[in-house]
């Protein structure tokens, strides 16, 4: 059975059998918009979405004030890098998301020295108004 259900604020056609998951025009969400209400809600408006964000987080030592800073930078002056929809399982629902590359001013374990670190992130804004974070991990684990 296929699930239409989309759960972000962006709604729009889904793509059909094998079409690209690419959404024209973008940024979908207001960087305003999303950085009020991380000021609001704070990092409990913070939901890893995706099966493989909640393996990823942990891998990469990220909580979700880490992603919550992480968002404030991609908005504030990452790099746009598309919007596109995401499934949340092989047969669960939709959401329309955007993404981001930013860096990110970080203390090198067993050092001194601080160095920018590379991240890509990738969410939607959903209609109950939580962040849902498809993906949240350096560059090079980008699939």
């Amino acid at each position: 059975m296929v699930n239409e259900t989309i759960v972000s604020q962006f709604e729009g056609d889904l793509p059909r059998d094998g079409a690209s998951r690419k959404i024209a025009g973008g940024p979908l969400y207001s960087a305003d918009e999303v950085l009020v209400l991380l000021a609001e809600s704070g990092a409990q408006v913070v939901l890893a979405w995706t099966r493989k964000c909640v393996i990823d987080l942990p891998k990469w030592a990220l909580d979700t004030n880490d992603v919550h800073e992480l968002l404030e930078i991609a908005l504030r002056s990452g790099r746009f890098r598309g919007s596109e929809w995401c499934k949340h399982s092989p047969n669960g629902p939709w959401a329309a998301c955007d993404a981001y590359s930013l860096a990110r001013r970080e203390r090198m374990p067993y050092g001194r020295t601080q160095m920018d670190v590379e991240y890509y992130v990738k969410f939607a804004v959903a209609k109950t108004g939580k962040l849902l974070i498809v993906s949240c991990h350096p560059p090079e684990e980008r699939r």
